[in-house]
C-alpha cells in the first residue's frame, strides 16, 4: 500500500509571527469534538485532529471519527493519513498538523486543534526531543522478549526503570512499553527524564488550551453510552473487515481501544459481552490517564457547567481579539 504521509525529516515553519491556535483537549467522551465543531462553525475555523487513532484509514467507528456530513460542514485535518499497517508516530503527526495549520492560517482562518492524545498536543507546541538511534540488537532483543515472555513482563521492567512513563501507558501498549525500554537500554536514562531535560521551550504557536470539566461519574456514563453506540453502528463488522483485509491483531493500530477487545472476541478468547465490558473498562482507565495528563498542564483552562460553551466562545473571541 502506498504511503500517504512523507518520511522527510522534521522541519520548522518559519513564520514572521506565531500563529494563534485554539486547543480543545481533555479525556475521551468529555465533549471535545462537539465543542470544537461548534467553535469552528461560530468563529470561522477548521479542525486539526489530535487523536492518535483517527490517523488510520478504514478505522472509523472505533475511533469515533467525524462523519462525512460533519466534515462537509467543517474541514478536518490530520485524519486518514496512513493505513493500519503503516508506522505513525508523534513526529509524523507534528509534520502533518503543522502543514495543516500553515494552510489554515494562510487563508485567514483559525485552527482548532481537537483531541485527547496529550503527547501529540505537547509535540505540536514544543517539539520532540531527539533520542540517539536505537541499536538494531537492542530493538531485536526487546521484540524477542515481548514475543517470548509477554508484554506484561516488559511492563514490569518499565515500572522499575521508568515509573513515570509506566504510569502513562497502558500495560498492553506494546509499542510504548518497548519504546521506553529501548531508550533506557540505549541511553541509560528514562525517556521521561530525557523529555524533561529537553526543556520544551517556547511554544511554536500562540495557544489557548481549553478542556471540559465533566464529573467522573457522568464521564463514565458517557463512555458506556459511546461504546454501546459503537457496537450498534457496526464496530464488530469493522474489525472483521480489517482482519479480512489482512491487518493482524498485533499491529499497533489494531491494539487500539475497541479493536483489541473485539479482535480477541473474534479469535475466541472470550464472549462478545465480555469484550464490550472490557472496552468500557479500558476506556475508563484511559480517560483517567488523560485526565491526569491534562490536569498536569497548568496552561489548560477547564470549563464547567451549563454555560461552558458560551464561556468558551467568549474566551476564544478575547484570545483571537475578534
Amino acid at each position: 500500500m502506498r504511503n500517504l504521509v512523507g518520511r522527510e525529516r522534521s522541519f520548522i515553519i518559519a513564520y514572521p509571527f506565531r500563529p494563534s491556535i485554539v486547543i480543545i483537549c481533555g479525556p475521551t467522551a468529555s465533549g471535545k469534538s462537539r465543542l470544537g465543531l461548534e467553535l469552528a462553525e461560530a468563529l470561522g475555523g477548521e479542525i486539526v485532529s489530535a487523536d492518535s487513532m483517527q490517523v488510520y484509514i478504514d478505522m472509523d467507528i472505533g475511533t469515533d471519527k467525524p462523519s462525512s456530513e460533519v466534515r462537509a460542514r467543517i474541514s478536518h485535518h490530520a485524519i486518514d493519513l496512513v493505513y493500519p499497517d503503516q508506522a505513525f508516530d508523534a513526529l509524523r503527526y507534528k509534520e502533518a498538523a503543522s502543514r495543516s495549520i500553515e494552510v489554515i492560517t494562510e487563508t485567514g482562518r483559525t485552527a482548532f486543534v481537537v483531541g485527547g492524545t496529550g503527547l501529540y498536543v505537547r509535540v505540536l507546541l514544543h517539539g520532540l526531543f531527539v533520542c540517539p538511534p536505537i541499536p538494531s540488537e537492542v530493538r531485536a532483543a526487546l521484540r524477542r522478549q515481548a514475543h517470548e515472555l509477554g508484554v506484561g513482563r516488559l511492563y514490569e521492567e518499565l515500572k522499575q526503570v521508568d515509573p513515570t512513563t509506566a504510569r502513562r501507558v497502558h500495560p498492553h501498549d506494546a509499542f510504548r512499553i518497548v519504546r521506553g525500554l529501548e531508550v533506557y537500554r540505549t541511553c541509560g536514562r528514562p525517556i521521561s527524564e530525557l523529555r524533561q531535560t529537553h526543556g520544551f521551550g517556547q511554544e511554536a504557536y500562540r495557544s489557548l488550551k481549553l478542556a471540559l470539566d465533566v464529573e467522573r461519574d457522568d464521564l463514565y456514563r458517557r463512555i458506556d453510552t459511546r461504546v454501546d453506540g459503537m457496537i450498534e453502528r457496526g464496530l464488530l463488522g469493522e474489525v472483521e473487515r480489517l482482519l479480512n483485509l489482512g491487518y493482524t491483531r498485533d499491529l499497533r493500530s489494531m491494539q487500539g481501544l475497541g479493536y483489541r477487545q473485539i479482535g480477541a472476541y473474534l479469535h475466541g478468547d472470550y464472549s462478545l459481552e465480555r469484550a464490550i465490558e472490557l472496552i468500557k473498562r479500558d476506556t475508563r482507565r484511559y480517560a483517567k490517564r488523560q485526565w491526569t495528563w491534562f490536569r498536569g498542564d497548568s496552561g489548560v483552562r477547564w470549563l464547567k457547567g451549563r454555560d461552558s460553551r458560551r464561556e468558551a466562545v467568549m474566551m476564544v473571541k478575547n484570545f483571537l481579539k475578534l
